[in-house]
């Protein structure tokens, strides 16, 4: 195996040992990255003459045993993570690229933890796209197959992790921006409670939270993440469970007996679940009632009212800050976005406040769910990856959403919920499940998830050649 395709937890466990060094794993992490992204277009920014000097400071620290929890491992950020010195393009050529003046809050704390962040990673038009496209960046495409999308908005978070470029990638998710990509990749993909990991610019629904091959490594990020920051009004002081430590030790622990599992198998609305991916999902429940958990099938929990509701309050949320800019930039913006757009002047004030009032009805409904269950397991998406070209899997700026309704409803919740992966399509595409549990569970849903792939036989290599 590749230095490279090494685990967190693995490689702080060697160097500790003293037996490999955070400058020779970078090296070949930057080698795989040579060699895949020709074909991938995962990164922007990267910067291997700074990581360098970071894995050789990494170095000495492991030599003088005041190592942080991340020390030497590493890692990329989303490119709408600010850090300092680099612009923040969000995926489009319309923003002007002033290089950011600080770290976000997540970005400081994965350096103060000595984690080497060697390169940013690409995103869509806004990241109000569930695909790698942007008038921006290069078109980001999946490792298991380069004609399908990698998904998004965290395209090239997702595109990066199932490639081996290093053990850690720190995406976005607003409405399913690192669990879609994740379940499409075949990967762990958090959006943490809402807060536990501060975001710096908050908005609702709006999460930072890692993708990775294991969820070991994705619990090890989350505890080094989380933190309250005054710059974001909404985050929290970690919980008890977020030492490092607790967090390498929590995931593969079995279900406790008796745990109540909410069988989410149809959205009620968007496109068709694939029977493929209803049986793998069924496959992860059956796992959890081998080991003594309670399921029980589900009836659908939002409405169409709320999807529609929603995406006409994020239409005008758009509308209006594409108007705001001056014309040459608004030209430049990616044409389905454009069109997605240009019927928010049709809204009326009632219509958007409708709209934002819906979000809470989400809220509302999930949280009933989850008076009666310990965990909801549903699909991530109806669909496995579609072509990488496609803006949206319906190819339909009027239908951006059809597919975010198992994943959106915990970002207008606040609950965690992580991805998995669960199987595989007959053509070879990862098939993602998911789990969401109550609030500030977000170490319960990795450790299920851990369980869950433990005892999954359906493991396969990760992509070596494109």
């Amino acid at each position: 195996m590749s230095l490279a395709d090494l685990t967190a937890t693995e490689l702080l466990a060697l160097y500790r040992e003293r037996s490999l060094s955070p400058v020779e794993v970078l090296e070949d992490v930057l080698t795989r990255v040579d060699q895949f992204e020709p074909h991938l277009c995962a990164t922007y920014a990267l910067d291997p003459d700074g990581a360098r000097t970071a894995a050789r400071a990494s170095e000495e620290r492991w030599r003088d045993n005041t190592a942080g929890p991340l020390d030497g491992v590493p890692v990329t950020v989303k490119e709408n993570i600010a850090t300092r010195g680099t612009p923040v393009p969000q995926g489009t050529a319309a923003t002007e690229l002033i290089p950011a003046t600080e770290d976000a809050p997540a970005a400081a704390r994965l350096r103060a933890a000595g984690a080497v962040i060697f390169s940013k990673t690409t995103m869509p038009e806004y990241g109000m796209l569930s695909s790698g496209v942007s008038t921006f960046h290069p078109l980001t495409r999946n490792p298991w197959d380069t004609s399908r999308t990698a998904g998004g908005s965290s395209a090239g978070a997702a595109a990066a992790a199932a490639a081996g470029y290093g053990p850690i990638h720190i995406g976005t998710d607003i409405g399913g921006s690192i669990r879609l990509p994740a379940g499409w990749c075949g990967l762990v993909g958090l959006k943490p409670t809402h807060g536990r990991i501060a975001v710096g610019n908050p908005y609702p629904g709006r999460a930072i939270g890692p993708l990775t091959r294991t969820a070991a490594d994705a619990a090890l990020a989350l505890s080094v993440m989380s933190d309250y920051d005054p710059r974001d009004h909404t985050s929290y002081p970690p919980p008890p469970d977020n030492a490092p430590e607790n967090a390498a030790r929590s995931p593969e622990s079995a279900p406790r007996p008796g745990l109540r599992v909410a069988l989410l198998l149809d959205a009620g609305l968007g496109l068709p679940v694939d029977p493929e991916i209803t049986a793998a999902v069924i496959a992860v429940a059956a796992v959890l009632e081998k080991a003594g958990a309670i399921i029980e099938p589900i009836e659908p929990i939002i409405t169409r009212e709320m999807l529609d509701g929603l995406d006409r309050f994020w239409r005008i949320r758009s509308a209006t800050d594409i108007a705001a800019l001056p014309e040459e930039r608004r030209a430049k913006v990616l044409p389905q976005i454009r069109d997605w757009v240009s019927t928010a002047g049709e809204l009326t004030g009632s219509d958007v406040f409708h709209g934002y009032g819906q979000m809470g009805a989400m809220a509302a409904a999930v949280t009933a769910v989850f008076k009666s269950y310990d965990v909801i397991l549903s699909p991530v998406a109806p669909i496995t990856a579609f072509p990488a070209e496609l803006a949206y899997p319906t190819d339909d700026p009027a239908k951006p959403f059809e597919h975010i309704a198992f994943t959106v409803p915990y970002n207008m919740s606040a609950h965690p919920a992580t991805t998995l992966n669960a199987g595989w399509s007959t053509t070879g595409l990862p098939i993602g499940a998911q789990i969401a549990v109550p609030h500030h569970q977000d170490m319960t849903a990795l450790a299920l998830a851990g369980y869950i792939d433990s005892a999954l036989s359906h493991h396969r290599p990760w992509p070596t050649q494109l």
